[in-house]
């Protein structure tokens, strides 16, 4: 039986329920219920990925695991432009801002159903106590974010060669997790692989500021259902010239949709 689990359609907008139960009303805003929820399943993987047996359906499952029980914490979905996942049939680079932990753990249940995808992340992640197993088991692209030159080619090494096994790529182009766009934050690291390889780039806008830093643990800060969660993604993008109109063309649709979601709700008198 095929334990993939798909969204069906273009678009995905968080059901609304208003006969809410009175264990699941405890749940909306209950930070500690969300940190036991993600406790449950970064151990639950990190055992799975030891014993070798995290493969790219445990991923997904995980992934929808994690994406329901933020639901269930009071998280509101908006999700278009699924069909751009698939629109091209040659792996695709997927370039994405990074707001917070959330995107991490959504985008595998959205992508990796559709086409076999994997991260390029932080050494820190392959070497985390919790998550390296996880990491690891994903065969990323692992950059240090310490000698820029260092990374471009451990991303054009690794990542031409996942390319051409058929593994798209996702990549964050901004140094850390940030709130804020900035342009001069936003490098051309994926643009210059997708130039490199010939494939595609689809981007995708993104605002999960509802899941925040922690100040102790990154990971377990603290959530408010208040915030709606939003993914966007975009026509796929062929990188003409140097690539920095293409990437230009990046950062202003991602730019102009988390401006759109950001802006307060217009209020009729």
């Amino acid at each position: 039986m095929d334990k993939r689990i798909f969204f069906d359609s273009d678009t995905y907008d968080t059901p609304v329920n208003d006969n809410l139960s009175f264990l699941d009303r405890i749940r909306k805003d209950n930070r500690l219920y969300f940190s036991l929820k993600f406790a449950q399943v970064t151990f639950s993987s990190m055992f799975k990925a030891k014993r070798g047996v995290y493969d790219d359906v445990a991923w997904e499952q995980s992934s929808y695991f994690v994406f329901n029980f933020i639901e269930r914490a009071g998280g509101v979905f908006h999700i278009e432009g699924m069909d751009n996942i698939t629109k091209v049939k040659e792996p695709v680079l997927f370039i994405a801002n990074h707001m917070s932990t959330l995107e991490t753990f959504i985008l595998p249940c959205l992508i990796s159903p559709r086409r076999r995808v994997t991260f390029a992340v932080k050494d820190g992640l392959v070497k985390h106590p919790l998550f390296k197993d996880v990491m690891l088991s994903r065969d990323p692209i692992v950059v240090g974010r310490v000698d820029p030159r260092k990374d471009l080619e451990e991303v054009m090494t690794k990542g031409s060669e996942l390319l051409s096994k058929g593994t798209s790529v996702i990549i964050f182009p901004q140094s850390t997790r940030s709130q804020t766009l900035d342009p001069a934050h936003f490098n051309t690291i994926g643009v210059k692989l997708a130039k490199k390889t010939g494939v595609q780039v689809v981007p995708v806008a993104l605002k999960t500021d509802f899941w925040q830093n922690g100040k102790l643990i990154k990971e377990l800060g603290p959530i408010d259902s208040r915030i709606p969660i939003y993914f966007k993604f975009g026509e796929p993008l062929t990188v003409e010239g140097n690539g920095k109109e293409t990437n230009h063309m990046i950062f202003e649709f991602i730019k102009e949709n988390v401006d759109r979601w950001s802006a307060p709700l217009a209020t009729t008198k």
